[in-house]
């Protein structure tokens, strides 16, 4: 009997010390549940009601046991809780269920948690929980539902969850797990969903996983797993979905697929897999998606729909497919839906078997090689809602019956080979979306019916043959977002209708002859983005409506006639790239151009803009194409400009600016083009533009530039285009240009440089386009280096003062094609593959260059004999010449004397006769009788002995000549 009061007593000890112990706060379960609370952030208030004084039965979130004595779950999903999940949460013992997901928690997942042993079903997906999953999770014997997907959680999927036994659903995905699937998984024998994907786990898919012989879907996507498809898959009798895609499987599809009698969805997209579709698969006639698009797979189509009867997703492209669609493809009364057979290489006729799948509502063949002309039977494809057929080579012209496709919302024939005009029965697709007809060969009006077409969002006409107006009544496609009927042949002006599209955001007519000016019916287009209109032959002063389309980004009115100022577009925030080359727009550059803060690329080339570039430019911090060239700009380059840090080009040539090139354009790290040429600019090339990495092309030329060429140049290692000429530079050619080892433009002519050419230009192994170094003061001889040049096209050295022979290694430049070693100091023999080139090519040498296609070099020595002998006989000729003048002169003075004489002899006799009459007669008997006898002797300077009978002068003559004794009684003459 005592021994029953004794239980008793112990009976009422125990009861009392649990009881005790349940009112403990350091051992109740509410205790710990706000311990729990005080580690939470709770910016909604969830929490509120978590309290002492207060039933923790009645606490938002918590689930007790029928009879209140346990606390069975906590459910604070999508609760907006922030902060870390308390470890405390193990010491509330009897909780089988615990939903934090969908909140805002960080930290890691505590390892505590696999105290609670009880633990059913832990729901942490959807947080921003850090770190690897604790190995403690496998003391979870009772667990069923563990899902801690859409985390950062990293590391492995760990071995110790094939110790849980009773799982049922592991839910890893989203998140950033690496390494393999391990082994054990084989052992999770109740498993029906396992969802691993979107991690980075590779390797391959375990043998073991045969093992979950429950499971019933597998999806496994966007990792990198690899190697082979496991055979042993096919043993998952009941798997219904199979979702491998985007991986790196390889070889060949497990014909054990087959086995798997109730899958109803198998996705192997964006695998490695190759060979042949296995035709076994046509077995599994549960099957409603199979996408096997983008991997290796050849052969031709095996699938046929009509054992496949519950198939109503079918996709097979970006394959290696060939032959078309088998004749017993499809049968009426077909489930269906959806066939993209896309990006193949599929040929022959647009497959008729196809119309037998009255249950199509999307439909693409495109990127294949069907061709010949579409059937009339399309309108058989009564459920149709897609159409693509889109980059084939389908010729011909666009059936009318397409118009009876009455449920038609997309409509791709772009990329083919059609022809003719667009039937008018288009009209009658009023549920038409979005029509592409661009690259064919298309042709005529576009039809007007066309706008009964009211649900069209997109139009793409582009790169046909179009021709006439764009359709008045165009306005009443409310609905349309884009119009793009660019490349064609359309005239006329542009409908004011337009204006009345007022959902359009991209408009496209460039490359036609539209004419006119723009309507003022465009200040309604409000969400317009984007506006091409070049290449047209629009007029007139823009709009200042323009100036209300905010949302316009990007403006090309380029290649027009447009005239007038550019303000109307200026100050449109939201504008990044405005081309108006080659216009006629004349006055200044608005400063209010700066407003648009985001703009990125400027264009203003080939107008008639005049005065300064506004200071506020140097406000465009994201400017990276900035063309001013061809107008009538002044000014100089002012430091304000210095805040255009992102150009990456900057052309400013033909125009008038003037000053010095400013130094803070070496401040541009991204400048990639810089063209001054064709300006004012003075003062020296700053040597702050070496230092410039990016730079491609530097264009100085045609300016005013003097100094020297800057050393620094060397450092621009990405130069392609170096060109100063026509400047007053001086000094030498900097040798450090050598380490613009990808220059292959270098122009320096009309300067005045010095010096010789630098050896290692030869070095330049890229130069193609020109060397051109004419018109300077260069010296010395042309190095042999330049036979280096193996590329270049054109070299040009003329008129410089070069001297010595053309280097032989020069005759390996076999791409040249232009020469000019004109008008130096040359000499030798020229290279023999230079015979090809003009005579103009080596002229002005001092006729010292020899070899064709000048005198080869033994004839040139043989002239310079010639001209030896020659300067000898001109010598010799010239003291004949010489001497034989002297003895005419001296006959010609002899005959003058004789004269004199006579005529002296003559006076004095008739100062003696007294008689005027006598000496007259006399005298002229002489005087003309002497030169009738000379006769033919009278140049005959070796007979001077006058005839016999003729009384000779003795008197005081030059040429006083003795006579015979016989002579002496004659008179003589005085």
């Amino acid at each position: 009997m005592g021994s029953v009061h004794l239980s008793y007593l112990l009976l009422f000890l125990t009861t009392l010390g649990v009881v005790l112990a349940g009112s403990s706060p350091n051992g109740s379960d509410s205790y710990w549940l706000l311990r729990i609370k005080s580690k939470f952030v709770d910016p909604f208030g969830v929490l509120e009601n978590w309290s002492e004084g207060t039933s923790i039965c009645t606490w938002n979130g918590v689930a007790c046991s029928d009879d209140q004595s346990h606390i069975m779950g906590l459910n604070l999903s999508a609760s907006g809780l922030e902060g870390p999940i308390s470890q405390e949460f193990a010491r509330v013992t009897s909780l089988r269920v615990i939903d934090l997901s969908d909140n805002f928690l960080n930290g890691t997942i505590p390892p505590e948690l696999g105290e609670l042993h009880n633990l059913e079903e832990l729901l942490l997906f959807s947080n921003f929980l850090t770190g690897e999953i604790p190995s403690e999770i496998g003391h979870l014997r009772k667990l069923q539902v563990l899902r801690i997907g859409a985390n950062m959680l990293t590391g492995q999927v760990i071995p110790e969850i094939g110790k849980l036994s009773e799982l049922r659903v592991l839910a890893l995905a989203y998140c950033q797990f690496s390494g393999k699937i391990p082994n054990d998984i084989g052992n999770l024998k109740h498993l029906i969903n396992l969802d691993v994907q979107q991690n980075s786990l590779s390797g391959p898919i375990p043998e073991s996983i045969s093992g979950c012989k429950n499971l019933q879907n597998f999806a496994a996507s966007n990792n990198g797993i690899g190697g082979r498809i496991p055979s042993s898959i096919g043993l998952l009798e009941s798997l219904e979905i199979l979702n491998l895609a985007n991986n790196s499987f390889s070889g060949l599809i497990p014909v054990e697929l087959s086995h798997l009698s109730n899958l109803k969805y198998l996705n192997l997209f964006g695998n490695e897999l190759e060979g042949e579709i296995p035709f076994e698969l046509n077995k599994l006639v549960q099957l409603e998606t199979l996408d096997l698009s983008n991997n290796n797979l050849s052969g031709t189509i095996s699938l046929l729909n009509t054992q496949l009867k519950n198939l109503e997703t079918l996709a097979l492209s970006g394959n290696f497919l060939t032959g078309s669609i088998p004749s017993n493809f499809c049968l009426r009364g077909s489930s269906l839906s959806l066939l993209i057979l896309a990006d193949n290489k599929l040929s022959g006729k647009f497959p008729l078997e196809l119309l037998n799948c009255t249950s199509l509502r999307q439909l693409d063949l495109s990127g294949n090689n069907f061709g010949e002309m579409l059937p009339r039977g399309l309108d058989r494809l009564e459920s149709l809602t897609d159409l693509l057929l889109n980059n084939n080579s389908f010729i011909g012209a666009i059936p009318p019956e397409i118009g009876n496709l009455t449920n038609l919302e997309d409509l791709y024939l772009f990329h083919n080979m059609l022809s003719g005009g667009i039937p008018t029965e288009i009209g009658k697709l009023q549920r038409l979306r979005e029509l592409y007809l661009y690259e064919n060969q298309l042709s005529g009006n576009i039809p007007r019916e066309l706008t009964n077409c009211t649900s069209l969002t997109r139009v793409d006409f582009f790169g046909n043959q179009f021709s006439g107006s764009i359709p008045d009544a165009i306005g009443r496609l409310k609905n349309l977002e884009i119009l793009q009927l660019r490349q064609n042949e359309l005239s006329g002006p542009i409908p004011s209708s337009l204006g009345y599209c007022k959902k359009l955001q991209k408009l496209a007519l460039a490359d036609n002859k539209l004419s006119g000016s723009l309507p003022p019916t465009f200040r309604f287009l409000s969400e317009l983005d984007l506006i091409t209109l070049y290449n047209n032959s629009l007029e007139g002063p823009l709009p200042e409506s323009l100036s209300l389309l905010k949302n316009l980004s990007k403006v090309n009115f380029s290649h027009n006639k447009f005239s007038g100022s550019i303000s109307p577009l200026a100050g449109l925030n939201s504008l990044t790239a405005l081309d108006l080359t080659n216009n006629s727009f004349s006055g200044p550059i608005p400063s209010e151009l700066a407003l648009s803060i985001n703009l990125t690329r400027l264009r203003l080339a080939n107008n008639f803009l005049t005065g300064e570039l506004p200071s506020e430019f140097g406000q465009l911090e994201e400017l990276r194409f900035l063309d001013l060239s061809f107008n009538n700009l002044t000014g100089d380059l002012g430091p304000s400009l210095a805040g255009l840090k992102n150009l990456g080009h900057f052309l400013l040539s033909s125009n008038q600016f003037s000053g010095e090139i400013p130094t803070w354009l070496g401040g541009i790290e991204g400048l990639g083009e810089l063209d001054l040429s064709f300006n004012n600019f003075t003062g020296s090339v700053p040597v702050e533009l070496g230092s410039c990495p990016r730079l491609l092309k530097l264009s100085l030329s045609n300016n005013r530039l003097s100094g020297a060429i800057a050393q620094e140049l060397g450092n621009l290692t990405s130069l392609n285009v170096l060109n100063l000429q026509r400047n007053n530079l001086s000094g030498s050619i900097p040798s450090t240009l050598q380490k613009c080892q990808k220059l292959y433009e270098l122009r320096l002519s009309e300067n005045n440089l010095t010096g010789s050419i630098p050896y290692e230009i030869g070095s330049l192994s890229e130069l193609q386009v020109i060397l051109d170094l004419s018109k300077n003061q260069l010296s010395g001889e042309i190095p042999s280096s330049l036979g280096n040049l193996v590329k270049l096209e054109r070299l040009n050295l003329s008129f410089n003062q070069l001297e010595g022979k053309v280097p032989q290694s020069l005759g390996r430049l076999s791409s040249l094609h232009i020469l000019n070693l004109s008008y130096n100091h040359l000499q030798g023999p020229i290279p023999s593959t230079f015979s090809g080139f003009p005579l103009s090519s080596f002229i002005g040498n001092d006729d010292k260059l020899c070899g064709p296609p000048l005198l080869s070099c033994s004839e040139l020595k043989g002239h310079e004999g010639i001209w030896q002998l020659s300067k000898a006989g001109v010598v010799g000729i010239t003291v004949a010449i010489v001497s034989t003048a002297t003895v005419i002169c001296m006959v010609l003075l002899y005959i003058m004397l004789r004269i004199w004489c006579n005529w002296r002899k003559v006076t004095i006799s008739c100062s003696e006769t007294g008689g005027f009459e006598s000496k007259s007669r006399e005298g002229e008997n002489w005087v003309y009788g002497e030169e009738i006898r000379s006769g033919s002797n009278y140049w005959n300077t070796t007979s001077l002995t006058p005839s016999k009978g003729k009384q000779t002068s003795k008197g005081t003559c030059m040429f006083n000549l003795s006579v015979s004794s016989s002579d002496s009684t004659e008179k003589p003459l005085v």
